[in-house]
């Protein structure tokens, strides 16, 4: 565990319970927002919840603002420079003071994008992400006065409360990001209510990312007690409720505490870093195939597991804990073999496939696989030796599928 200077920020209000989304007009006009521009995507306008979420400014403002000034829903599952771009220009076009962040990992990356471009005054968000990963702090990071509230429609990526912002970058076929303390909401709204029409697959995707969040925080030897106690807390309650939600997608209990778990997976995450290899992988698969990031770290997790034991083994007594195995005197190697175990059952049982066959992923391709996890960003803090990236990638590939799909 790290004992050297370790910033832990917390910087968003975060409002939980069935029903929360009616404050959110309210919430807007303490924080002082009069224009809100509601950024969304088509899928979730065609589940009805952009409407659940907009229909809410009319019912309850009674003229007093703020107002509902633009809905935009042009937002991709894998967000790239352009799509930020095309953002921004709706922003300010429609004269922004608020911004509202209503879905998954991708529209709150963009929104947190958006935000800081309107804050620096710039049109093209490749100026402030160049390329890899631009960290921001102080004095270069300062705080930015525009509201900003998110409601989260997965219960995965926690991007609500995470001070990081990922968009792909087309030119140089990486994900580039940003990481500053203050893109991050003012205010997220977890409400288990917009998340109940998520079909099963993708409720199992997202809580994979929640659960790889939460596990590479608790191995990583940047970790403090901070993140190691939301860690914990986040393995057990998804490994309890992601049967449950992908069983029974109304469970309102299940699905809040799932929203909860993934805000706190993302907090030890983000506060653990930078020994993150499964999200390397997940990353280079997720640029070459355009894999969802849920699944591909989902796949990743336990074969990555076993394939860099030595990272794994030195935590895997406070892994067994989380995840209720019974250490009962094993040594790391055997816990290890348990854990991955318990994961591996976990996919099965909520549907999760275990390889990357469907996306056309070939053993002709490692090659470049291997070039795109060496090339990420996250491969500088923790580089991954080749012939460890061709055995993963020989197993994702390769892999029998056992799990039965939920699509």
């Amino acid at each position: 565990m790290a004992t050297t200077y370790s910033p832990y920020m917390m910087r968003t209000v975060v409002h939980s319970g069935s029903g929360s989304r009616v404050m959110i007009p309210d919430l807007f006009r303490g924080l002082g927002g009069k224009r809100v521009i509601l950024f969304s995507d088509r899928g979730l306008q065609q589940a009805g919840v952009v409407d659940q979420v907009a229909e809410i400014f009319s019912l309850t403002t009674h003229g007093v603002g703020p107002e509902l000034a633009g809905i935009y829903l042009d937002i991709s599952p894998d967000p790239d420079m352009e799509c930020v771009n095309d953002a921004i220009r709706y922003a300010r076009e429609k004269g922004a003071d608020g911004l509202l962040a209503v879905g998954g990992g991708s529209v709150q990356d963009v929104v947190k994008a958006v935000k800081y471009a309107l804050h620096k005054g710039i049109s093209d968000i490749e100026e402030a992400i160049p390329t890899g990963v631009v960290i921001m702090n102080w004095p270069e990071a300062n705080y930015i006065p525009i509201p900003h509230i998110a409601v989260p429609t997965t219960a995965g990526t926690g991007a609500e409360v995470s001070p990081g912002t990922v968009i792909s970058n087309k030119k140089l076929n990486v994900k580039s990001g940003m990481l500053n303390p203050f893109i991050t909401a003012d205010m997220a709204v977890l409400d288990p209510d917009l998340t109940v029409g998520l079909p099963p697959m993708m409720t199992a995707a997202t809580g994979f990312d929640a659960l790889t969040h939460a596990i590479e925080a608790l191995v990583s030897p940047n970790a403090t007690a901070f993140t190691d106690s939301y860690a914990i807390h986040a393995i057990r309650l998804i490994d309890e409720n992601l049967p449950l939600v992908v069983e029974n997608g109304k469970n309102i209990e299940a699905r809040m505490l799932m929203l909860q778990a993934s805000t706190m997976a993302i907090m030890a995450f983000i506060y653990a870093p930078l020994i993150w290899p499964v999200h390397n992988f997940a990353h280079a698969y997720g640029t070459l195939y355009n894999i969802p990031h849920g699944v591909a770290n989902g796949v990743l997790l336990p074969v990555v597991m076993e394939r860099l034991p030595g990272l794994y083994e030195a935590n895997a007594h406070k892994l067994a804990d989380a995840l209720r195995i019974d250490t009962n005197g094993n040594e790391p190697p055997q816990l290890l073999k348990g854990i991955v175990n318990k994961i591996k059952a976990l996919q099965e049982k909520v549907g999760l496939q275990n390889n990357f066959t469907q996306y056309n992923a070939r053993e002709s391709d490692l090659e470049q696989v291997i070039q795109a996890v060496a090339t990420d960003p996250l491969s500088v803090a923790y580089p991954i030796p080749v012939e460890i990236i061709t055995a993963v990638g020989k197993q994702v590939i390769e892999t029998v599928v056992q799990a039965p799909h939920r699509y």
